[in-house]
């Protein structure tokens, strides 16, 4: 019998401190996207990222790991925002409601800024971070 050179022998798990890492580039480059996308490339982001978790290690997978983690926070703010503008919305028939209807809009806004650069910074970060 011939043995498989080592070359050519299948891997069977992540060894390399750069895999993951084209996946946490590009979850972040479409978190960053959100505000233009009207957040449809986030749910996109939020694939990658847990689809490239799989194949990565070290800091890459921190990375992917906080983007899940920053998407799933965003997102239940981002329902109590929406409820607010509902609530405060049908408030507004009666004439009570205006102002916390404007300020529940800006609060949603201001999350969806905060998303923005907060997913600027980790990829600044995964982008400046070097494995040793």
């Amino acid at each position: 019998m011939t043995s498989t050179p080592p070359d050519r022998e299948p891997r069977f798990r992540s060894g390399h401190p750069e895999e993951g890492k084209v996946a946490a580039v590009i979850a972040w480059a479409l978190y960053i996207l959100s505000i233009p996308s009207a957040n449809v490339l986030v749910l996109v982001g939020l694939v990658v990222a847990y689809a490239g978790r799989g194949s990565a290690s070290g800091l890459p997978l921190e990375h992917l790991n906080a983007q899940i983690r920053l998407f799933w926070s965003v997102f239940w703010w981002t329902i109590a925002c929406w409820i607010a503008i509902v609530i405060t919305g049908l408030l507004s028939v009666i004439i009570i409601g205006i102002p916390f209807f404007i300020l529940s809009w800006i609060l949603w806004f201001l999350i969806s800024v905060w998303f923005t650069v907060k997913s600027i910074f980790g990829l600044i970060n995964l982008l400046g971070d070097r494995a040793p």
